[in-house]
């Protein structure tokens, strides 16, 4: 833990002292000097700020909860199972490459413009890449890690208990950790559209007034949401995967 206070204070010292020059090099109202912005962000948080974290926190949750419910279990049983590697593969394979952004209109008109599909769209970004990487994970684990189960005529479902669940966690935390930027990418264009609550809608209606200190003001709150979230998997690794 004193670890990770370290480096969170190291890193926060300077992206500060780098923000900071910026502002001095450029001079200009669009980049605000951090010793402006973090006060004033504080200050106006419990006011207008904590209401949009809230609701944006709310989104990414359940957004990785489900992709997690969905694809973890179901990369298992893809890597696990020839048989359901060879259906379900081949759609993996056509709908990744699409990029997520891209079907955000279909689901709004879907959907509507409301919470479910802006938890969906995460669901989707984050749930591709734990299936891949679970699928993949579960393929490449050697045989003889099954030799005991096997020699004492085990269920499959002692297989998914005693191996394939504990040896893919480490695999997913890492699966979500790379999902996480993009998604909470995705989630602050989708808060652009059709809600009043959420940091995307907040920046976004911050630069529309041209009050450069209230976009950054959610910028850098969106930034410790990110953080946090990152944090908290870290934490989950350390205290469940302890071999």
């Amino acid at each position: 833990m004193k670890v990770i206070c370290r480096k969170v204070i190291y890193s926060a010292l300077v992206i500060v002292m780098l923000w900071y020059l910026l502002s001095m090099l450029l001079h200009t109202r669009i980049v605000p000097s951090p010793f402006v912005v973090i006060p004033h962000a504080c200050h106006i948080f419990l006011d207008k700020i904590l209401i949009h974290c809230l609701y944006s926190l709310k989104r990414i949750i359940l957004g990785i909860l489900t992709a997690v419910a969905v694809g973890w279990p179901l990369g298992i049983i893809i890597g696990y199972n020839r048989w359901f590697d060879k259906v379900i593969s081949p759609l993996i394979y056509f709908f990744y490459p699409v990029p997520k952004i891209a079907l955000l209109p279909i689901i709004m008109l879907i959907f509507g413009l409301g919470e479910s599909s802006k938890i969906l769209i995460i669901f989707i970004i984050i749930i591709f890449q734990i299936l891949i990487a679970i699928r993949d994970f579960v393929k490449n684990i050697d045989e003889p890690y099954y030799y005991p189960l096997i020699a004492v005529n085990a269920h499959s479902l002692s297989v998914f208990r005693h191996i394939l669940i504990p040896a893919s966690l480490p695999r997913l935390l890492s699966s979500i950790r790379i999902a996480l930027a993009t998604s909470m990418a995705v989630l602050f264009f989708a808060e652009t559209f059709g809600t009043t609550y959420g940091l995307g809608y907040f920046i976004m209606d911050a630069m529309l007034r041209i009050h450069y200190v209230d976009m950054y003001s959610g910028i850098f709150f969106l930034s410790i949401i990110g953080f946090s979230l990152f944090a908290a998997i870290d934490l989950i690794e350390k205290k469940i995967i302890t071999w």
